[in-house]
């Protein structure tokens, strides 16, 4: 695990180098995925099993055969215990209320000249969500992109999930029927992404595709943009935990852990402008590191992309996390208000040495699907806005066509448009009675 000190001239270099992510592979898995698609696109079902077959090891007759049907989903959710049944359901609810507090409304307004100027907001029609299937089952993900989309007000929602030889997930399951999907079917990777883009006999064309997965499908996404809206591109996990050295050396670890543990090419950076308190965690880490279930996943990934790094005081601190731009930013210390003040980039901030990023993935309330790699630079958590679109309103009246008639043929000749410029001037000069 890389030691860093930001009072040391090399600093900046050694933190570009620790951000820095290898994109040489992405050349080969692009073209990869454009074939796929290719097939998907042109040959639709008939492609989509035998990829499923390829990649999945699933065999099936027809597409249709791979639809999960809804009895499924219930009785797996009747299958669960009561506290798991619980567990769903308390992230459900909390999810929900989170997200019902982003809904907008349609305006409108008229100004000074009589033009009616508004938005109006509406849902998507069809919006599909991929959700990772296999070892990586994650029904906390589901709950985090559907109950959104029905806050939103989705008319339909398609969910497509890889099970690999066949398995499926019985929580995944439980909590697609929890949160409401409306198709589900048992395909994934890059395939089940053009399927949702293109449409084929038996999968519908959506309208955007939003969720996690692999490499190859966060490169079918890329893809078919603009085919199909999408939520994000996103990376490998990340979380930086900034302490001030008077939270719990353990909890800080731990939570470097969590984000470690979920891939080896996960990035978890502990900041602190404590000396001690960054020596204190390199030795927990190597005391708790072999007690850890999945040790050798977290260990190559701290190894590879975790750091340690000293800051002289909160504003360095500041200017370095800022550069960083993490997905999850912890902040540990005994006064989070300075410190959220001067934050402007984290996907999701969590305040307080209690609120450890794990609650985010599963109770807080907010998505946890958020930005990676540093585009919280510009860009947001999944939200309910995700899923609703807006169109203007403009309405003129008769003095608003005279006032603004001259102006609009000023600018439009200048563009060198004449029709424009004499849209707007008959009505100018000759506006209906």
């Amino acid at each position: 695990m890389r030691e860093l000190d930001a009072t040391t001239a090399k600093f900046a270099t050694q933190l570009d180098s620790l951000l820095a992510w290898d994109l040489s592979v992405d050349s080969e898995i692009d073209t990869q995925v454009a074939n796929i698609i290719k097939r998907v696109r042109t040959k639709g079902d008939a492609e989509l099993l035998a990829l499923t077959h390829q990649f999945d090891r699933v065999d099936a007759a027809k597409v249709a055969d791979l639809e999960i049907r809804q009895d499924e989903l219930s009785d797996a959710w009747a299958a669960l215990s009561s506290s798991a049944q619980q567990a769903l359901q308390t992230a459900a609810d909390r999810i929900r209320r989170f997200h019902e507090r982003q809904r907008e409304d349609s305006w409108s307004y008229v100004d000074e000249l009589g033009c009616e100027l508004g938005q109006k907001i509406q849902p998507l029609d069809r919006v599909g969500v991929y959700v990772p299937g296999g070892r990586a089952a994650y029904p906390s993900s589901v709950l985090m992109t559907l109950i959104p989309a029905k806050v939103a007000g989705v008319k339909e929602i398609i969910v497509v999930s890889p099970t690999p030889g066949g398995e499926r997930n019985t929580m995944v399951l439980a909590a697609l029927h929890l949160a409401g999907a409306d198709r589900v079917f048992a395909v994934g990777g890059a395939q089940a992404v053009a399927a949702l883009a293109y449409g084929t006999d038996c999968v519908p064309r959506v309208d955007k595709i939003v969720g996690p997965g692999n490499a190859y499908v966060a490169a079918a996404k890329k893809q078919v943009f603009g085919q199909v809206g999408i939520d994000m591109i996103a990376g490998p996990s990340e979380v930086l935990v900034i302490a001030d050295g008077t939270s719990d050396v353990e909890w800080a670890v731990l939570d470097l852990f969590s984000q470690a543990e979920h891939d080896a090419s996960a990035q978890a950076i502990l900041l602190s402008t404590d000396r001690t308190f960054l020596a204190q965690a390199k030795d927990r880490i190597a005391q708790l590191l072999p007690q850890m279930e999945r040790a050798e996943i977290i260990e190559k990934s701290l190894q590879d992309r975790g750091a340690l790094i000293y800051c002289e005081d909160r504003r360095q601190a500041l200017e370095v996390a800022n550069k960083i731009a993490a997905e999850h930013l912890e902040l540990a210390v005994a006064d989070p208000a300075p410190w959220v003040n001067g934050l402007r980039h984290a996907g999701a901030i969590f305040i307080g040495p209690y609120t450890g990023e794990t609650f985010g993935d599963y109770m807080a309330g907010p998505s946890h699907v958020l930005p990676t790699f540093g585009t919280a630079r510009f860009a947001s958590p999944l939200g309910v806005y995700d899923f609703q679109k807006r169109s203007s309103i403009v309405g003129m009246s008769r003095e608003a066509a005279q006032a603004l008639s001259a102006p609009t043929d000023l600018l439009a000749r200048s563009e060198g448009l004449e029709a424009h410029a004499l849209a707007a001037r008959v009505r100018g000069k000759n506006p209906q009675q």
